[in-house]
């Protein structure tokens, strides 16, 4: 087994810190919207939830606002053209939303799922580090980075994303199907 020195320390420094506030909130919008992750976050993390589904679009409900209605709609925007396979538009909207909210996780996430459409892993990584950076708990942006790293043959790294991402969603078939793969391909379950 090959053993890679991590070219992403931002990674490890983001997973050990919390997520940082959305652009434009109050302080004490901040400590709710943070309180409320919390609650959910310790809610998906339950393995035996049957509403797992329910809580993971509230999660991603409050990841998706900003605090400003104009960034909010950006995102939105760029989410369309992504979904409408506009790379280029949705490419512009998202960073629009970042020029505007530097400090918005969610529109680095969205614009890494187009530069990973296109093929643009390296810039897909450095969005999905900046996004982990100011939302370490973001188990779509994990999930996004350990397959890119698989793509990259960065297999070690890419499981211990992924296993760091199913702690914190535990339910997604996806995740659990890769970390399963990557430990037959590195031969050791224990890894």
């Amino acid at each position: 087994m090959r053993r890679t020195r991590n070219p992403f320390p931002a990674l490890a420094v983001a997973l050990a810190l919390g997520a940082a506030p959305a652009a434009g909130q109050s302080l004490s919008a901040q400590q709710e919207r943070r309180a409320e992750v919390d609650a959910l976050l310790a809610e998906l993390s339950q393995p035996e939830l049957p509403t797992w589904q329910a809580v993971e679009q509230k999660i991603f409900a409050v990841w998706e606002k900003s605090g400003s209605d104009t960034v909010d709609l950006l995102l939105q925007r760029g989410q369309e053209a992504l979904e409408a396979e506009e790379l280029d538009k949705a490419v512009e909207h998202f960073s629009a939303a970042i020029d505007h909210a530097p400090g918005f996780a969610e529109a680095y996430h969205g614009r890494a799922s187009v530069h990973f459409q296109q093929e643009e892993f390296g810039l897909a990584l450095s969005d999905l580090e900046r996004a982990l950076a100011l939302n370490p708990r973001h188990f779509g942006a994990m999930t996004g980075m350990g397959v890119v790293l698989e793509q990259l043959g960065e297999y070690q790294l890419a499981l211990d994303i992924l296993r760091a991402a199913q702690k914190i969603n535990p339910h997604r078939e996806t995740i659990t199907e890769s970390v399963e793969r990557l430990e037959y391909q590195l031969g050791d379950a224990r890894l």
